[in-house]
């Protein structure tokens, strides 16, 4: 950085525009910001050249250099308006947030800038730094960390009244909430949020997020029918503003039809127009699950596992439904397989499933104990032995009803007893 400064002028700002490579642009726009100018237009330039140099370290993958502008522009901010210098941080720190692999970074710039705030009183801008901070300790799984953040932040927010900045909290903490497995917690969150959206303007990126969040909800009570009513509110909301969320909505549409088991619907969805802009890989995996569920082929649907497996395994909210799906599938194929049978060797049994001999062992095992069938696992010769289902004896529940019948007509003789002895 060179120590002469140069003009806060629009000249200056072409100058840099005009510069051969991004080094030269963002050693002329720091020159620019070296000026002592406190001129409402020498204002204005500077600002202009803070966001095309913030634009320019990101492009660079320059993260700590923006980390360090944050931290050179604090006199600059004592010269401009809070609701300018709020501006300016959030961009500085969404700009770090597009640079990969920068979370652990984007937490501590987080905490220093609120560290500032507090010193200098910027409760609007700290708020919203906040809210972002306990979003990264979320996405890091430092949920306690993060929960304790929000606590606090809910109750602030709420006596200041702030809806807007009320639904990004209350929808966060639903989120973490649901992270932790406390679904009545995620709901209260949830309706929270809506309570307040519903009294203000939410922008459609913001209602599409808790269309989104209640669709997930939803999916996780087995809800799929209503599920599917949200996600396809969010897909769009996200698709007319060209948001790469709208992908991961029609994929959750395409999981509530398989889940419901209306596979058959799933390639029409694909194949419509607004199906058509997001194919790929996500898409692509989904139409393979609902192949494999079509023809009940659970070969099928492993090799969909392991094809797709970041579309598939690595999606938290996927793999749960999947999974479930998966034992279902594997205990209808099972109970199909064995019902002729009486005694039969699991090594033919997985042979005829197409699994390995392990795991079906294992699964026969666990459908024993859940008494799906009646039935045990006689290890030594490697076979599975079918019980006859245990026909109940009608005695015992006649004995226990003419027992209370019993106990009725005596209660009603002490009663009567007891009137005529008073």
């Amino acid at each position: 950085m060179s120590s002469s400064y140069l003009p806060a002028t629009t000249d200056s700002i072409a100058q840099a525009l005009e510069a051969k490579t991004p080094s030269e642009a963002i050693s002329i726009l720091y020159r620019v910001l070296e000026n002592p100018a406190s001129a409402p237009d020498a204002l204005r330039i500077k600002e202009q050249a803070i966001t095309n140099l913030s634009d320019l370290l990101r492009q660079e993958n320059r993260a700590e250099e923006l980390r360090s502008l944050l931290t050179q522009l604090r006199p600059f901010f004592a010269l401009i308006p809070k609701a300018k210098t709020a501006k300016i941080v959030r961009g500085i720190i969404d700009d770090v947030a597009k640079i990969p692999g920068t979370s652990d970074l984007q937490i501590s710039l987080c905490k220093e800038v609120v560290q500032w705030t507090r010193a200098e009183k910027r409760t609007f801008l700290r708020q919203r730094v906040e809210a972002k901070l306990a979003a990264l300790l979320m996405e890091n799984k430092e949920y306690s960390e993060a929960l304790n953040l929000l606590s606090g932040l809910i109750k602030e927010v709420r006596r200041l009244d702030d809806k807007l900045l009320l639904v990004d909290i209350d929808l966060l903490e639903s989120k973490l909430h649901f992270s932790l497995r406390n679904l009545p917690k995620a709901k209260a969150s949830l309706t929270a949020a809506r309570t307040a959206a519903n009294a203000i303007y939410v922008p459609p990126a913001q209602q599409g997020n808790i269309d989104l969040q209640s669709g997930i909800l939803h999916a996780e009570e087995k809800d799929y029918k209503t599920g599917y009513s949200y996600f396809f509110e969010a897909f769009e909301a996200f698709n007319a503003l060209e948001d790469p969320r709208a992908v991961f909505s029609l994929k959750y549409m395409l999981l509530c039809k398989i889940m419901v088991s209306q596979a058959d619907d799933v390639a029409s969805i694909i194949s419509s127009k607004a199906g058509l802009q997001y194919v790929g890989p996500e898409l692509d995996a989904m139409k393979a699950v609902a192949d494999a569920h079509a023809k009940r082929s659970l070969k099928l649907f492993e090799i969909a596992l392991r094809d797709f497996k970041a579309q598939l395994e690595e999606d938290p909210i996927v793999h749960r439904h999947l999974s479930s799906l998966y034992d279902t599938l594997l205990e209808q194929n099972l109970c199909r397989l064995i019902e002729p049978f009486s005694r039969v060797e699991i090594a033919h049994i997985a042979e005829l499933i197409e699994l390995p001999v392990d795991h079906v062992e294992k699964k026969l095992s666990q459908m024993i104990l859940d008494k799906k069938f009646a039935g045990t696992l006689d290890q030594g010769a490697g076979c599975l032995v079918i019980f006859d289902d245990p026909k109940t004896d009608a005695i015992f529940p006649a004995t226990l009803e003419t027992i209370s019948n019993i106990g009725k007509v005596v209660d009603s003789l002490y009663v009567r007893s007891a009137k005529i002895m008073a």
